[in-house]
């Protein structure tokens, strides 16, 4: 089955530090504004989720979430949430973590945009 959003090793074992931290996390692409265009990490059930966020998928068991607006733009790739050095959103739990995830993507073949087509 082909996915919407995954995540790298290092962002599983960031993930998995934050839940040990902070209990149960939860994940919403920022679309820009003060931090960018980020995945935002927070508690689970800090955010409140629209009826415009489109659930893409779990990371670490955790949800990730982007609103529709955005998806609109990046529904042709998949997401592929890494970490990098550096601070954070300043929203974000891993701010304080001296780490910060990124989002990657890459276009999704002829036969995965048809394996998502079905999946609808």
């Amino acid at each position: 089955m082909v996915e919407r959003v995954i995540a790298t090793d290092a962002a599983i074992e960031l993930i998995e530090l934050l839940k040990k931290k902070h209990g149960p996390v939860m994940f919403h692409q920022s679309g820009g504004c003060c931090d960018g265009s980020s995945p935002m990490c927070y508690p689970e059930g800090d955010l409140f989720i629209g009826d415009q966020d489109i659930l893409l998928g779990v990371i670490g068991d955790s949800k990730f979430y982007m609103h529709k607006n955005q998806f609109d733009y990046w529904s042709h790739t998949q997401l592929i949430i890494d970490v990098v050095p550096g601070r954070g959103g300043m929203f974000s739990l891993e701010g304080v973590e001296g780490k910060r995830f990124l989002t990657r993507s890459r276009a999704f073949t002829t036969e995965e945009t048809k394996e998502l087509q079905q999946q609808i």
